[in-house]
């Protein structure tokens, strides 16, 4: 396949904040990938959850699954437009490193906890994530990753208006361009999430019981797929499936086409985005006045429909309502005992803290380690600092 002109070039990239020989076998783009994947922040997303807690069921997504269809669906529509496959997969799959245990729950905790103290947010938190948190190597901290994708982690939702303190000073360090649109990749993995969060959340509440079929009929976009999802149980020969097994089938053929039409309006909305802009090169996109990539208007509506209902109906059921607000908890009670006594802290993390230069730099270190928590961990070791039956 012919590669577009608008697509980021490895020859040159831009390179690494530490210079390294590139490899003969692997392009940048690969090879950033491949450090994510062997990442022990990567590995954690397995026990960090979406919507449901991780004890409460095996078969509801985590952070890991979800990047894992991030990546295919942005790889595909990569592919759809030439662009490179390898450093969008690169992207969506470091997009959520950043994300603490127990979902948004965990980062509405720890952003209020950190509110006088500098802030937390988890796109920048997954910038430190492979910047700077991942110790694997003697040459450096962090993963080294190219300029390039390290942009695109860091603004594939758009330019970054209003940068924290420590992402001011990486980007003085070593500028990423924060007023300017990522590349085309970049984008396309933002887009990918957004239509595989909705797609699997919808699938998950079902799942869980928060929500019945019958609950979707008048969602955009959703209700159509349900609609032609049910009218294929005709095709079945009498008896063939009990009714629990063919809800089933309907739920995951309505999600299949509920991706499907979000995806298609992807591709053509941004095929006439591309060509009105006609780019030629990486940075035409970078300096465009809006993003190239998006829904079309009506779409972007039955989007923000989707929204609005998994908000009112899923996110914000009583039961779940119930189990954030006991993760809140859990993880406010533990900062606040790790940063009044951070001689409580883990070997390693004592250390950091220690040796911190004044107490925002304490407190920064605190959020980081529970940010590195799975959901399991962070209940264990509330469990060890507040119980006195279980061993410290």
């Amino acid at each position: 396949m012919k590669t577009a002109a608008f697509a980021v070039s490895a020859r040159p990239t831009r390179g690494r904040l530490y210079p390294e020989e590139e490899s003969p076998t692997r392009s940048p783009w690969q090879r950033d990938r491949d450090r994510v994947v062997h990442s022990s922040g990567f590995r954690r997303l397995q026990y960090k959850t979406q919507v449901f807690i991780n004890h409460e069921g095996d078969f509801f997504r985590t952070r890991l699954t979800h990047s894992l269809e991030v990546a295919q669906i942005a790889r595909s529509m990569a592919r759809f437009f030439g662009v490179d496959e390898d450093i969008t997969e690169a992207i969506a799959l470091a997009h959520d490193l950043g994300h603490t245990p127990f979902g948004h729950a965990g980062e509405d905790a720890l952003s209020l906890a950190m509110e006088t103290w500098g802030g937390f947010d988890h796109n920048t938190q997954a910038l430190r994530q492979v910047a700077a948190l991942e110790q694997r190597y003697f040459q450096f901290d962090g993963l080294n990753l190219t300029w390039e994708t390290l942009e695109g982690l860091v603004k594939h939702n758009g330019p970054v208006c209003e940068p924290s303190a420590w992402l001011s000073d990486y980007d003085a360090a070593y500028p990423l361009e924060l007023d300017s649109y990522a590349s085309v990749e970049a984008q396309l993995a933002a887009l990918a999430d957004d239509i595989a969060y909705h797609g699997h959340d919808l699938d998950d509440g079902i799942k869980s019981g928060l929500l019945s079929l019958d609950d979707l009929v008048d969602v955009p976009v959703v209700g159509d797929a349900l609609r032609d999802a049910r009218a294929l149980t005709a095709t079945l020969p009498e008896g063939t499936s009990r009714p629990s097994a063919l809800d089933q089938r309907i739920r995951h053929e309505m999600v299949r086409r509920i991706i499907h039409a979000l995806v298609s309006d992807v591709l053509k909305q941004t095929g006439r985005n591309l060509a009105a802009l006609d780019p030629a090169s990486a940075d035409d996109v970078r300096r465009a006045k809006g993003p190239v990539v998006g829904f079309s208007p009506a779409m972007a509506e039955a989007n923000a429909g989707i929204r609005r209902f998994l908000f009112a109906n899923l996110y914000r059921h009583w039961r779940v309502k119930r189990m954030t607000h006991k993760a809140k908890h859990v993880l406010a009670e533990l900062f606040d005992t790790l940063a009044s006594s951070p001689a409580l802290l883990p070997d390693g993390w004592r250390e950091q803290a220690a040796a911190a230069c004044d107490e925002a730099g304490k407190r920064r270190v605190v959020a980081d380690y529970l940010a590195s928590m799975t959901d399991r961990f962070a209940m264990e070791e509330h469990r060890r600092l507040t119980d006195l039956s279980v061993p410290g």
